[in-house]
């Protein structure tokens, strides 16, 4: 679990890093403001879980790369080895539990928000499959109002928003929650990375990018490319 001593407030550097974070890895890419709702099933994962919600703090979400998100025991006869090894992205980001319900034993149904974006500096599988991490925690995308020109991206995006509510998606279905800052540009930008069908690796360089201007500038190209009018 993340340990007490985690971030320490003594240098600059100490208080970026989270040392024993747990991560959850993930065939997504988890922004900053995003909706994660999740079903928990394995036990490694029900535990962590747990631990982190009673303890009030974030585990990691990290991007597949390769591998898959359910740990499978290997077949007979053929040993899992490091080729087998589920290998992540760079970055992730941290994920906020905020609701928690247990419907059946063994079985969570969780929904998380994305929090703080991080850069994966150390990891190690534990015996029981869960995996651990020292991360640098990355700056805040700072606020920065949407220009003129980018106006119609933002426009776009309220009208996709009040289509969802006119449609009467339930609450925890809508995959964009509020509060809405449709005047930000890194909230835009990022609502759209999750809604538009991008490469896994595209995403997480978007995420990664740290002007959020040009992510959004970035975000508006893509979206001509996938003929959404703005």
């Amino acid at each position: 679990m993340i340990e007490s001593n985690a971030i320490s407030p003594r240098t600059m550097s100490d208080a970026l890093m989270l040392r024993s974070l747990p991560l959850f890895p993930l065939g997504t890419v988890l922004f900053p403001g995003g909706y994660l709702p999740l079903q928990i099933f394995e036990v490694r994962y029900l535990d962590m879980v747990g631990r982190c919600h009673q303890a009030g703090v974030p585990f990691g979400v990290a991007t597949l790369k390769r591998g898959s998100e359910v740990l499978r025991a290997p077949a007979d006869g053929q040993d899992s080895g490091a080729a087998d090894a589920p290998v992540f992205y760079p970055g992730g980001t941290l994920a906020r539990i905020t609701a928690l319900s247990r419907p059946q034993p063994g079985l969570m149904l969780i929904k998380c928000s994305g929090l703080q974006r991080f850069g994966i500096q150390r990891q190690e599988q534990l015996k029981h499959g869960l995996w651990m991490a020292d991360v640098t925690l990355l700056p805040d995308d700072q606020p920065v109002p949407i220009p003129g020109d980018l106006q119609p991206v933002a426009a776009t995006l309220k009208r996709v928003i009040n289509t969802l509510h006119a449609q009467n998606t339930a609450p925890d279905q809508m995959p964009i929650q509020p509060p809405y800052q449709l005047n930000d540009c890194a909230w835009v930008a990022n609502r759209w990375c999750e809604l538009l069908p991008l490469p896994l690796e595209l995403k997480h360089r978007l995420m990664l990018l740290d002007n959020p201007l040009v992510r959004l500038e970035l975000v508006s190209d893509l979206l001509e490319r996938h003929g959404i009018p703005t």
